[in-house]
Parts: C-alpha cells; sequence; structure tokens
C-alpha cells in the first residue's frame, strides 16, 4: 500500500495503474487502492479462482470509495489474465506422456483456462452488487489477456488472440504478435462464450496424464513474483546508476 501510494502521488496522472501482484495477501491492498482512488492492474492471475477472488476485492474496493463519497467514474482497474504460461508447463508434462491423447490436448489448457475467467466476469457483471456501481458511475474491471505469444513454433502465432475474442477485453500483444494478427489473423466474433463446458472438460482432463493443476498454477505464480521483483530491482537500479552519472557530468559545469 505504501508503495502504490508513492507512486500515485508520484506520477500524479489520473490515468495510471499501479501493477499489483494478485497474490491472496494482495487482495486486500487491491481493495484499500480502489477504495482510495488509486487505479490498480492486478497482475499475475493464473487461475479463474484467483481471478473471482480479485473481481470480488474490485468490487470491495469500489463499493467503500462509494461509502466515502468518491466518483466512481475516475477509478480503472485491470485484471490482468496469463495465458500462455500454463500452455508451457502444462505441455511440458503432455510431451513426457508421449501419448496421442496427451498429444492431442497440447495447447489447450491455457485457452480453456482463459475462457473460464470470462465465464466469471459475467457472472460479476449481472450480480446486484455490479448493477449498482454501474448505476453509480463505476466502470467495469476489464480482462486483459497477457502472455499471448505462441509458446511452440508448431502452433499458428495468432491463436491467443483469435480464441479469446470477447466483449470488454484487451489483448496484451508483443510486436511480433501484432505484426502477426495484422498480417494473417481471423477474427470471427466472439470465441470465449461458446466453449464454457468444453473449456471445463479441458482442465478435468489435465489429472489423466498425472498433471496436477492446482500445483502447476501455484508455481506459475511464485515464479512470476520472483522474476517480477527482480524486473524491478534492475530497473531501479539502472535508473539510479543513470542519474548517478548525469550527477558526475553535471558537477563540474557547476
Amino acid at each position: 500500500m505504501a508503495e502504490a501510494r508513492a507512486l500515485w502521488r508520484t506520477v500524479n496522472r489520473p490515468n495510471l495503474l499501479v501493477k499489483i501482484p494478485a497474490t491472496v495477501p494482495n487482495l486486500a491492498a487491491i481493495s484499500t487502492c480502489l477504495a482510495e482512488g488509486i487505479g490498480v492492474n492486478a497482475v499475475a492471475i493464473f487461475s479463474p479462482d484467483r481471478y473471482a477472488q480479485v473481481s470480488d476485492a474490485f468490487l470491495d474496493g469500489l463499493e467503500r470509495a462509494r461509502a466515502a463519497g468518491r466518483d466512481l467514474r475516475s477509478i480503472a482497474s485491470v485484471a490482468s489474465f496469463s495465458v500462455n504460461c500454463l500452455d508451457i508447463e502444462v505441455d511440458r508434462e503432455l510431451d513426457r506422456a508421449g501419448s496421442a491423447e496427451a498429444r492431442a490436448m497440447s495447447g489447450k489448457a491455457g485457452i480453456a483456462n482463459a475462457r473460464l475467467a470470462y465465464e466469471i466476469y459475467e457472472d460479476s457483471l449481472a450480480s446486484p452488487r455490479w448493477r449498482a456501481l454501474a448505476a453509480a458511475g463505476a466502470a467495469p474491471q476489464r480482462l486483459a489477456w497477457t502472455s499471448t505469444a505462441r509458446t511452440t513454433p508448431a502452433r499458428p502465432d495468432t491463436s491467443y488472440v483469435e480464441e479469446l475474442v470477447a466483449p470488454d477485453t484487451v489483448s496484451v500483444l508483443s510486436g511480433a504478435t501484432l505484426l502477426a494478427v495484422a498480417d494473417h489473423g481471423e477474427v470471427r466474433g466472439d470465441s470465449v462464450r461458446r466453449h464454457y463446458a468444453e473449456s471445463r472438460r479441458v482442465l478435468s482432463y489435465l489429472s489423466w496424464f498425472g498433471i496436477s493443476y492446482r500445483t502447476v498454477v501455484s508455481s506459475l505464480e511464485a515464479v512470476t513474483l520472483r522474476q517480477s521483483a527482480a524486473t524491478w530491482d534492475a530497473l531501479l537500479t539502472a535508473v539510479r546508476g543513470e542519474l548517478d552519472a548525469q550527477r558526475r557530468t553535471l558537477a563540474p559545469l557547476r
């Protein structure tokens, strides 16, 4: 919370979204930030269950903001749901299985996982809590699909984009994926909402191959948190180094 408040004050722009990893301990921070009018990008979401908790924290934060008299129209939030990370881990285990059935499952878990998160998004929009907040001017917390680059050369380089088209979503694309979609992507309308039952079946099949969905998701969260912390530390170190170099350069001129 202290870090989020400091960034919000320092940047001082109404469209800032402070990235907060959506771990269980951080759900309270997400809610409190929104209650204080601080925009939030909830990141490192790997499962529909965790997204449901993030969605609840979002609603709680807006309800507290409304109770405090804040203008809900000025509060924005995004929930960043990682897509291909699950496939990378699951497909590695499927390759070890080596059967035709395992190969047929390759590349399906990530999209199924994300589609079930969107089902939760729809349920949230239909809830009395959300309708009351929307009537007060609130904007929904949009789902952003992240990690959308293809995981192997064998799969289409636009599949994570084409298979996750749904209203009010955001697709976060690398430069290469963006160019691929512009060149040969085929967007054929909603490719999410009619696949909920199929998506549940896909994830249920993982146990047939000895893959623990919950273990994979927990591991992804832990690894991502370590990588994010290292990236942030490296950025701060680089900025401090550059500032120190500029100070040394400018010192003789004074």
